[in-house]
């Protein structure tokens, strides 16, 4: 005879059976049988208190972005499961599975505006990729097996189960099933061979191929099958800002970060080349620039799992919809060796000029004040580029994007699509926790931090050892450079007066150290990256610095600013 336990045991149980470890979350009325019921489970199952519930949701993309597999978020109705939606918008753009539970009011009290009652389902159907109201406990286990198999499998994506009291503390018969099939879904497809050959055949009579890659090629573990495609085919590369670390920074192909903030090499080349194959990546704006002058001198062959992104705003020649990794593999073997000496060295102008214009500007001043490049430089040359780098987003993620280096994959995390100041801080605390033994240094701003700075207090609890490199410049650095290049200098609401972050992470036991000369910052990063611990490393850089290269909006990905008087040409 099946055993009978309440709804929260069942979900417990059933987390475990998915293998969950980490549960990132916040308590609350609603979901308080479930928090009572952890207590006998915590040793199977660490639970992260979080500081706010948007902490929390950030936390598990750290979590589930180095661990490749779903993160969990357990929160509470109302307020408690609003205060995820930012997040669940976020893992949605940029394709990060996440299991988020809600508690909810009980059944009977559904649709009466009930104390801490929010339209769960309805709030969240536009940016989930499902989401089911469990009213019954004998539900939990099915809904968590399919709740998994759909956040991981395919295009990965949030999931939101809101769980009403009754279900919580009603009892039921338990079998856990896990979930391998849903009818109509199709997580995994699979190009025909004639469309593999076709692509092949278009590859085999190009001169000057490239590639453009996301990171589609991590989600599906490609890192291999993308560097012996190209390697095979001597195909330059170049990677979206979520497809970093992909390949390693120094392999010979590679060609740096497309978009706006990207090298130019990697721009101009989309631009020259006779076929251009996309392996993981949507062709965001940020990417194309202006589409109707986007690569129009090629033939496009787009590789994705998710059919909506094919031709959705690049049309490509041939369509290969399947995992990045089986298609690529497929596609090597079908492919001719070739060398194309010529078109692979057609870089080398574009990268002279970069550094000479922007690089060597930016990473070796010389004189005046600190700038954000040369402290990203500092820390990748400190850490070998072995670091795990999360950003929050604005300047602070664009020059920690440029000036990073990676020696393995899994080592960038950053909010792509949605942009999400205030990202950075728990996302490195999920980060973290995903892999205690790899250093995690986050890049974050002055304004950013300010967004989530109540998660100190995480990190004080559970003692996670994150490095937090603050690069302080008294502005939303991101929004001021385009008020002073787009909006004539009319500087609105984008002046910060900042506290004394040192105090506040006095306050909460993490050591810290203020820089505000260059000759300080190669000690202070010693100082910093010899201990275990949190550290906050408080840098002064110069107020108005400009992240440069950018492709102003409206134009295209060949309309390059060098600098704010000078264009590439």
């Amino acid at each position: 005879m099946e055993e009978k336990i309440t709804g929260s045991d069942a979900l417990w149980r059933s987390l475990i059976e998915e293998g969950v470890d980490t549960v990132f979350g916040y308590p609350g009325g609603q979901i308080m049988p479930v928090y009572d019921r952890h207590c006998d489970y915590a040793d199977k199952i660490r639970h992260i208190l979080v500081r706010h519930e948007q902490g929390a949701i950030h936390a598990a993309q750290g979590y589930a972005r180095i661990k490749g597999r779903p993160g969990v978020v357990l929160v509470t109705s109302g307020p408690g499961a609003t205060n995820v939606v930012t997040g669940v918008a976020d893992a949605m753009t940029d394709s990060t599975p996440i299991v988020v539970i809600s508690g909810q009011v009980p059944s009977g009290a559904l649709g009466t505006d009930a104390f801490q009652e929010a339209d769960v389902i309805g709030l969240t159907a536009p940016i989930t990729k499902w989401n089911y109201q469990i009213r019954r406990p004998e539900e939990v286990g099915w809904a968590i097996a399919r709740a998994f198999y759909i956040a991981r499998t395919g295009r990965p994506g949030p999931v939101v189960l809101d769980f009403t009291k009754d279900a919580q503390v009603g009892l039921t018969d338990f079998r856990y099933e896990p979930c391998q099939f849903i009818r109509s879904y199709v997580p995994d497809p699979s190009p025909s061979e004639q469309m593999v050959e076709k692509a092949a055949h278009m590859l085999d009579e190009a001169e000057r191929p490239f590639c453009v890659f996301g990171q589609g090629v991590t989600i599906s573990g490609a890192e291999k099958e993308l560097a012996e495609f190209l390697s095979k085919g001597d195909i330059p590369a170049g990677s979206t800002l979520l497809g970093l670390s992909a390949l390693p920074s120094g392999f010979p192909l590679y060609r740096g970060m497309i978009g706006m903030h990207g090298n130019v090499a990697p721009n101009i080349l989309t631009n020259e080349c006779d076929v251009l194959i996309a392996v993981g990546m949507r062709f965001d704006d940020r990417v194309t620039g202006t589409v109707s002058t986007y690569a129009r001198q090629a033939k496009v062959i787009h590789i994705d799992i998710d059919k909506s992104e094919l031709g959705k705003i690049i049309t490509p020649e041939v369509a290969l919809r399947g995992d990045a990794r089986e298609v690529l593999a497929r596609l090597t073997r079908k492919m001719q060796p070739r060398k194309r000496s010529e078109w692979t060295r057609a870089h080398l102008r574009c990268e002279s000029v970069e550094k000479e214009k922007v690089i060597d500007p930016e990473v070796h001043p010389g004189s005046g004040f600190l700038k954000m490049g040369e402290v990203v430089d500092r820390v990748a040359e400190a850490t070998g580029g072995k670091a795990v780098i999360v950003t929050d987003v604005g300047q602070n993620q664009m020059m920690a994007a440029r000036y990073s280096r990676f020696a393995r994959s899994r080592s960038f995390l950053s909010s792509g699509g949605l942009g999400t100041m205030g990202f950075g801080l728990p996302a490195a605390i999920g980060a973290k926790v995903a892999d205690p033994g790899r250093e995690v240094c986050l890049f974050v701003g002055d304004g950013g931090i300010q967004m989530t700075l109540q998660e100190f207090g995480t990190i004080m609890q559970d003692g996670i050892g994150v490095k937090m490199i603050l690069l302080n410049n008294n502005w939303l650095g991101n929004v001021r450079q385009w008020q002073e290049l787009f909006f004539k200098e009319r500087y609105s609401q984008t002046r910060m007066l900042n506290p004394d972050y040192g105090m506040i992470a006095s306050a909460y036991g993490i050591p810290s150290r203020i820089v505000k000369d260059r000759s300080e910052l190669d000690g202070a990063l010693r100082e910093m990256l010899s201990t275990d611990r949190p550290f906050l490393l408080d840098v002064h850089v110069e107020e108005e610095g400009m992240v440069m290269p950018m492709i102003p909006p409206g134009k295209g990905i060949h309309e390059i600013m060098l600098t704010e008087n000078e264009w590439f040409s």
